[in-house]
């Protein structure tokens, strides 16, 4: 057998036994949070089940199935034994192309420290290779079996909740330091080094995530994260796809959608609740990008796809 049979049979085994652990904690499809911080665990049962959503920076383990994911026009594949690595809050649009009640889409996912990520970005050297800095935000690569394998212990202290305050910090610090010192690691380092381009935008997307309800002007925007406006614009676009507005505007219909869906809010309320002063502009741009009036969507969504905890695109 040569490495790479070895190799594989290991991420297999090491997927088998993930399985196992997470799908009695996903009695249905859905975003199931966990007693571990930044834990993740995520369940789907149908193929071609299509959704829009916001995911937060986070390091994804593929444990079975397959999805596509479309950010503007380009397209990642992901399936088993992948690593998926968020490096910016953006939205994308999801199809699960290997999914059944039987055998489910299933992935673990880490929301990215950025603490942590910054730390070993100055603490660890680079490779040496002189790259320039790329707009891409999605990087897609084989899974490294070291990180596999930190994930497996870190969901197995879930049976062991007495344990997650003393363990589950380390082995979130090594995942981070794995990830950082492997292939994958030009991503995070480039979004978590100060005074890079990603970085710039990465905290401009925080503000806007955190201030979506808010007016939105540009000039300020890029004031604060040291950029010129025109700049600011082009570089915001290149990475996210979207221009501020757009994006600010993605923000709002998807945390309206997650009001109406979780905390089974009226439309109206949820419409104020994001920032729109008028309800049915709110409707017709809710119509726009979803596809459906949100009443509509909002029922829809219940019948086919379950949050617990109230979790929804715009946070898991």
């Amino acid at each position: 057998m040569t490495a790479t049979d070895t190799s594989r049979q290991r991420i297999a085994e090491l997927n088998r036994l993930i399985a196992e652990k997470i799908l009695p904690r996903m009695p249905e499809p859905g975003n199931w949070p966990t007693a571990i911080k930044g834990l993740m665990l995520y369940r789907r049962d149908w193929d071609y089940l299509s959704e829009n959503c916001f995911y937060p920076p986070a390091i994804t383990a593929v444990i079975q199935g397959q999805r596509n994911s479309f950010l503007g026009d380009r397209e990642y594949h992901y399936e088993e034994g992948d690593c998926l690595v968020h490096s910016v809050e953006v939205p994308s649009v999801n199809y699960f192309t290997k999914a059944s009640p039987e055998k489910p889409f299933l992935s673990v996912s880490l929301e990215v420290d950025r603490y942590l990520a910054a730390r070993f970005a100055r603490e660890i050297a680079p490779d040496g290779t002189i790259t320039p800095e790329t707009s891409e935000n999605i990087s897609v690569a084989d899974i490294d079996i070291d990180v596999l394998d930190a994930f497996a212990r870190l969901v197995a202290l879930l049976d062991k909740p007495e344990y997650i305050p003393h363990l589950a910090p380390l082995i979130i610090e090594e995942i981070h330091c794995r990830m950082l010192m492997g292939h994958q690691g030009k991503l995070l380092r480039q979004v978590n080094t100060a005074g890079t381009r990603g970085n710039q935008i990465a905290r401009a997307v925080s503000w806007l995530r955190e201030h979506y309800r808010d007016p939105l002007r540009i000039d300020d925007l890029a004031r604060q994260v040291n950029m010129a406006p025109s700049t600011f614009y082009r570089h915001f676009r290149e990475i996210t796809l979207l221009s501020p507005l757009q994006y600010q505007k993605q923000l709002r219909l998807h945390e309206a959608q997650r009001l109406m869906l979780v905390e089974k809010q009226y439309v109206s309320s949820a419409a104020l609740a994001v920032g729109y002063e008028n309800v049915k502009q709110f409707s017709r741009e809710y119509k726009r990008f979803f596809g459906e009036s949100p009443s509509r969507d909002a029922q829809k969504a219940r019948k086919t796809f379950f949050t617990p905890g109230g979790t929804t695109g715009i946070s898991g």
